[in-house]
């Protein structure tokens, strides 16, 4: 492999094949800028010192899953207001605190005082770009979950006709007791739209069904108005008996509508079995208790159910983001936003040496990527991406030459003043052997130990990295 081509050239970086790396004072000019930070397209790591510090911090971490997890949801979409209306957002962007990082106990002379009580953090939410006014900043107050998780809901958020923006994202303002900036976190963008439409509802406005266990069996396509569906918790897994999905209109199921479903329009869960004609049972919705609504025949029209307010649905496409970190080693009280995001790993070279490439969002010159407890050499190219080299196998121990099985690693991100980011996304080393005809799959033992233990190195820095998302 050519070690040519300079590390520190001022060409853009192109696609990495190996890598180059300079000795001594020049290297060390080339990785840093005059503020020490990484200067885009070099090379950098920590020194040995504070890497081995930082080791036994992150084995900690991993260990001991002390991450904390922003999660916003909200709709696809939001329907304008016009006037003095208020059309709030349906449904209300939630958030959800996760994570034992939350309740982790604060570190020694970081105590609360005397008295300090109540919840740890508030936040604040409302629209980018907005003035920051009362009317456009809802407060969160977080309750716990019975699964542990705080809860909080922005239910009074809305966008008038004087903003003329067709999309926004939804800002979140977390505050720690105290007074202490956490950060701040945006939602995905959101579509604005003047009024659902009213009419029939074409294939391109409408979402596939995704649904993959339990004895309901899926079907490929789009869901239609009186198909059989059936409503499943992606949380919790729990799903209600197989439904009939009716549209409805001012306030009466329609037995006859077949057409596409789509978003914003309102629709009603008939359970099947009933009598015919208008009568039947469907899913209600009662101070906040899941109920069945009796409906009765529509005097005036056939085909037709009376239903009531709390048997009428809306059907609604919703995002999610998460965000994840852990400021148990952080050694700062900087914001921990912007959080950096992984969205996709690509894998290069191989031989001796194989680099990664991270894609993803709000990267900076400051993180570096650990696989495990290992601290990979970084390079930052953008804010969408970093490029790492992969450590040899042998930094996750000796005992790789005996077991000879694959080591997964998971890969994360750290800040340079150490706030810690982990990531669903890990690294596989695993064992690849290419035998010739006639040969065994595996290498006979040599009289030469070395040279046997010298065989397998090169066995595994041939090998092929499998990367794959950790569920």
């Amino acid at each position: 492999m050519d070690p040519g081509g300079a590390a520190g050239s001022s060409e853009p970086p192109g696609p990495l094949t190996h890598l180059s790396l300079q000795d001594g004072s020049e290297a060390a000019r080339l990785q840093s800028g005059a503020d020490g930070r990484s200067l885009p397209g070099s090379w950098t790591s920590s020194s040995p010192e504070r890497a081995t510090e930082l080791r036994e911090g992150v084995r900690s971490c991993l260990q001991q899953q002390c991450e904390q997890t922003v999660r916003i949801l909200h709709a696809k979409v939001a329907q304008k207001s016009y006037g003095n209306e208020k059309r709030f957002f349906c449904p209300p962007p939630c958030v959800y605190l996760t994570g034992p990082g939350w309740r982790v106990k604060p570190a020694q002379g970081q105590a609360h005082q005397a008295g300090d009580i109540g919840p740890t953090v508030c936040g604040y939410m409302g629209l980018d770009g907005a003035s920051g006014s009362a009317t456009e900043t809802q407060k969160l107050h977080f309750e716990e979950q019975p699964d542990s998780r705080e809860f909080g809901c922005a239910k009074t958020l809305y966008i008038s006709d004087a903003d003329k923006r067709k999309h926004f994202r939804l800002v979140l303002r977390l505050v720690l007791r105290g007074g202490r900036e956490l950060g701040t976190f945006h939602s995905r963008l959101i579509k604005v739209i003047s009024k659902p439409s009213q009419k029939k509802q074409s294939l391109k406005n409408t979402d596939h069904e995704h649904c993959s266990q339990g004895d309901f069996p899926p079907r490929e396509g789009y869901i239609r108005y009186g198909s059989l569906v059936q409503l499943v918790c992606t949380v919790t897994g729990i799903t209600l008996p197989p439904m009939i999905i009716r549209k409805v209109a001012k306030q009466c199921a329609l037995l006859h509508v077949d057409e596409p479903i789509s978003q914003l329009h309102k629709c009603a869960f008939q359970f099947p079995g009933g009598p015919p004609g208008g009568g039947g049972t469907y899913l209600c919705l009662a101070t906040e208790k899941v109920e069945q609504f009796q409906a009765s025949p529509c005097p005036k029209e056939e085909n037709r159910a009376l239903l009531n307010d709390s048997s009428c649905w809306t059907i609604i496409g919703t995002e999610s983001v998460e965000f994840a970190f852990s400021t148990r080693l952080a050694c700062t009280r900087e914001p921990v936003t912007p959080v950096p995001l992984i969205c996709t790993l690509e894998l290069s070279g191989g031989g001796h040496v194989a680099t990664l490439e991270l894609h993803g969002e709000n990267f900076h010159a400051g993180l570096k990527v650990w696989f495990g407890d290992v601290e990979a050499e970084t390079m930052y190219r953008s804010p969408r991406s970093l490029v790492c080299v992969v450590p040899d196998v042998m930094a996750f121990g000796s005992d790789w030459r005996w077991l000879r099985t694959p080591i997964t690693v998971p890969v994360s991100l750290v800040r340079a003043d150490r706030l810690f980011y982990p990531s669903a996304f890990s690294l596989t080393y695993t064992p690849e052997y290419s035998a010739g005809p006639g040969q065994p799959s595996a290498p006979k033992p040599a009289a030469d130990a070395d040279a046997l233990l010298e065989s397998i190195h090169h066995e595994f820095t041939r090998t092929n990295f499998h990367l794959f998302v950790q569920t």
